[in-house]
């Protein structure tokens, strides 16, 4: 089974018959047919039916249909992502937290010493750059979970805490004051990050940690977005539980009142993430290694 005949295959199916399928991938129509009869020949199966003035593909056709996209799928994936090592392209995942606070400073950093490496960059959760690991979208990413399994390596670089937040205002002042005054504040509206997020992980250990139900809470709303969030509590519609990264200017404003939370529970660590399978490049190992020994804060 050779690439070029499955092109010729899907070229067929695509295009319903053998002279479009010829013209479209410029190829002779005797050269694709001897490119399915070799397809059928070595799988031993009827992959077209020619019983018809347009053609039928049979059921096990369809099969090897979808199983060809996906070979050249992955061709097309393999061959991208050489000649992004040869053009020194890392391809990185990156959640919300890091993406905002920690990437910039990384890269900066990074690109002082490697000014030729470029780099393309997704933001989402840490579940979904979990996935993009997994599926090897990404050469590298940097999340918010630890996501240690079979397929990820996952290691701390980045030590952070919890902290939760509150409107300015007097009655939460009052409360700051407080020794103890979370099953007071907890009465309040809460706004939190959607469940994939590895931030949204370690604000219910807290309040788990606290011996609150998160059930008996009174969530407002689940964001996506931590700027949505922090304007939110800002604006006095709620109070949240966010990475103090994400918070540290507004509090130093005063725009916005922190809460200290139990260091035990409160502590959060960002990992640096890679698939265990993949080959890494020259120019990912260097950026792995930089990283490591810039921010690396052991466990």
């Amino acid at each position: 089974m050779e690439i070029k005949q499955l092109k010729s295959f899907i070229a067929v199916v695509d295009y319903g018959n053998f002279t479009k399928a010829a013209e479209k991938t410029y190829t002779s129509q005797p050269t694709i047919s001897t490119h399915i009869k070799a397809l059928e020949e070595e799988l031993g199966v009827s992959l077209i039916s020619r019983d018809t003035k347009n053609i039928e593909v049979t059921r096990k056709g369809k099969e090897l249909y979808d199983c060809a996209l996906n070979i050249l799928e992955l061709e097309g994936r393999l061959i991208r992502r050489w000649n992004d090592e040869n053009n020194k392209i890392i391809h990185l995942g990156v959640s919300t937290i890091p993406s905002t606070y920690i990437l910039p400073e990384i890269l900066k950093g990074y690109s002082k010493l490697y000014p030729d490496v470029h780099f393309v960059i997704s933001q989402g959760d840490s579940s979904t750059v979990a996935e993009g690991l997994e599926s090897r979208i990404y050469d590298l990413g940097l999340l918010g979970m630890d996501c240690n399994g079979d397929k990820l390596k996952c290691d701390p670089f980045y030590a952070d805490e919890m902290v939760l937040i509150t409107p300015v205002t007097p009655e939460f002042q009052l409360l700051q004051r407080q020794e103890n005054p979370y099953s007071e504040l907890f009465k309040y509206p809460v706004i939190f990050r959607e469940q994939g997020s590895g931030s949204q992980k370690s604000a219910e250990a807290v309040v788990n940690a606290l011996g609150l139900d998160i059930r008996e809470l009174n969530i407002t709303a689940r964001i996506n977005d931590q700027e949505t969030i922090k304007n939110l509590v800002e604006a006095g519609l709620g109070i949240s539980i966010v990475s103090r990264l994400a918070v540290a200017e507004r509090i130093a404003d005063g725009k916005l009142l922190a809460f200290e939370l139990p260091k035990e529970s409160a502590s959060r660590l960002f990992y640096i993430a890679v698939n265990k399978a993949s080959v890494k490049s020259e120019v990912v190992k260097s950026l792995m290694k930089y990283i490591k020994k810039t921010y690396y804060h052991p466990v």
